[in-house]
């Protein structure tokens, strides 16, 4: 069994003028990574890696929540491929992950969230939100081997509103 946990980036801020990848959380977004990741402790593994995307944004929301899961800064693994708005690529990643690892925390973007969650789930969410949480059971031994999986948890911010 293999657990998949996937986390879009909290509200990011549109107001300075940076290039994408530098653009930092609005005080919504901080405010919404906070109660999500407060209210997620229950639905975690014992144990799990934590990877996030290199974007500011991403990076930020896997600190709050990496904080608030009272985990170790140090434990999230920073990858640029994460960086991408495409499932496909998406996909790929996820499956290269080592077979020795059960549960993967993953912060990324969308719209690659949202197309994996259709893809490989058989729940259709029109959008993941931003500090969306997404817990997603596969029956595998390897993550070569992702297919159809079934939706554990989601929680999105306005259900805690």
């Amino acid at each position: 069994m293999k657990n998949l946990i996937i986390v879009r980036h909290a509200k990011s801020s549109w107001y300075a003028p940076v290039n994408d990848k530098d653009r930092s959380l609005s005080k919504r977004g901080i405010s919404d990574a906070h109660l999500v990741s407060s209210n997620i402790v229950d639905y975690l593994p014992k144990k799990f890696i934590i990877w996030s995307s290199t974007a500011k944004r991403a990076s930020e929301t896997a600190t709050i929540f990496t904080q608030n899961m009272s985990c170790p800064l140090e434990s999230i693994v920073y990858k640029d491929e994460l960086y991408t708005f495409e499932r496909k690529e998406l996909e790929t990643i996820i499956k290269s992950c080592n077979d020795s690892y059960d549960c993967v925390i993953l912060f990324g973007h969308n719209e690659a969230i949202t197309d994996f969650v259709n893809k490989f789930t058989d729940v259709f969410v029109e959008n993941v939100p931003t500090s969306g949480f997404v817990s997603i059971n596969f029956d595998i031994h390897s993550w070569e081997d992702i297919d159809k999986g079934e939706i554990k948890k989601m929680i999105f911010p306005r259900d805690l509103k």
